[in-house]
């Protein structure tokens, strides 16, 4: 593996879709006690159900600490590779690298990592084993890797259409944990560097309640080039519905690096998923203090879902509106099987979905690496 200082689109690489091809997908085994309930045992079984489903339809990587390796084999379809890494958590998006390729051959970059703050606003301390994580796999993948430590991105924090228009946050990207001696505009520039854009599409807010300060990926994604789901509410006395209705303006206004009007689905909402004493109970404490409070909304959305090859893994929170996302998607996605997660809820609660646990690695040639 090499280590680059080059960036990525003047050496001719570019972030591709999600609703691209895929090679496979990287993600972690979870056992962190203080954010996955009861020893994290009901957060690895929904880990392994979504597993098996994208194992179908592409490669998957999933790392595990020593000491969980067995648990994880155990769990796991053989052809499902597992790689002994150390982490703090198990959120792949933000870790794991951002794939980047000319069309030919795929590179990784490596953002630095601060657990969604650092010492401002971030969700634990230390966080070395995760911000290691990106060259780790660069290395494990023998893949060149580009050396972006000194800037702190989020995978959740970014959605890409592969045409050149990203989709992020002013929320999230602008806050005062992540680069506070950077303008919005050298942020800008960054990422076009970076991710080969010509376009940003900055919406304000993210999830109502998202501790990680507003990820996209949890509120708005591409579908195709040109096309975007947004989550809805229709109940204006629910916070959301001022956040959402915000980012349904900027989106009715903007057009995309091809020049094209962006077309919103609304994908609707579930009710407030609340956090209950049950939760609370199984979960131990982050330094002496509880990690969730019994009643505390957690940031539940429909658009936490995964792209793979064949199909797009949707949360499902056991609520009227779990069909009605599906029936939207499905619409939008007629190539492949839509499916609903319906143990999603047990990886809700340690902060993030199905899309926040995955990492696409983007297909780029004939050659088995995996």
């Amino acid at each position: 593996m090499e280590i680059l200082k080059t960036n990525p689109a003047d050496d001719g690489f570019f972030m591709p879709a999600e609703f691209s091809r895929h090679y496979g997908c990287i993600l972690i085994w979870p056992h962190r006690r203080d954010s996955w309930q009861n020893g994290a045992y009901a957060a690895r079984r929904a880990f392994a159900k979504l597993i098996r489903n994208i194992s179908e339809y592409e490669k998957v990587i999933v790392c595990a600490r020593y000491e969980d390796y067995d648990d994880a084999r155990k769990a796991l379809p053989p052809k499902v590779r597992i790689i002994e890494m150390s982490s703090d958590d198990s959120w792949a998006r933000d870790v794991a690298p951002t794939f980047v390729t000319n069309g030919t051959v795929i590179r990784g970059i490596d953002w630095g990592f601060n657990a969604w703050g650092g010492l401002v606003d971030g969700l634990y301390f230390p966080w070395d084993k995760d911000n290691k994580m990106a060259r780790k796999l660069c290395d494990s993948l023998d893949k060149n890797c580009y050396d972006c430590r000194d800037f702190i991105l989020e995978g959740g924090s970014i959605h890409t259409d592969g045409e050149g228009t990203l989709l992020t946050t002013e929320e999230c990207i602008l806050g005062r944990g992540r680069n506070p001696d950077m303008t919005k505009e050298e942020i800008e520039q960054k990422l076009c560097d970076t991710l080969g854009l010509k376009k940003i599409i900055w919406l304000k807010r993210g999830i109502y309640n998202d501790e990680t300060n507003g990820h996209i990926d949890n509120i708005c994604a591409f579908t195709a080039p040109g096309e975007v789901v947004l989550a809805w509410t229709e109940d204006k006395n629910d916070p959301q519905y001022e956040i959402s209705s915000e980012c349904l303006e900027i989106l009715e206004n903007s057009v995309d690096a091809k020049g094209r009007r962006i077309k919103v689905h609304k994908l609707p909402q579930p009710k407030p998923v609340l956090v209950t004493d049950d939760d609370c109970m199984g979960l131990d404490d982050m330094d002496g203090e509880p990690t969730r409070i019994s009643g505390e909304r957690l940031a539940a959305s429909y658009v936490n879902f995964y792209i793979s090859n064949g199909s797009v893994i949707v949360p499902q929170f056991n609520d009227p509106n779990d069909e009605k996302a599906l029936s939207v998607l499905r619409s939008l996605f007629p190539d492949r099987k839509v499916v609903g997660l319906d143990c999603a809820r047990d990886i809700l609660i340690g902060g993030g979905n199905i899309h926040c646990i995955t990492q696409q690695i983007p297909y780029f040639s004939k050659e088995e690496f995996l």
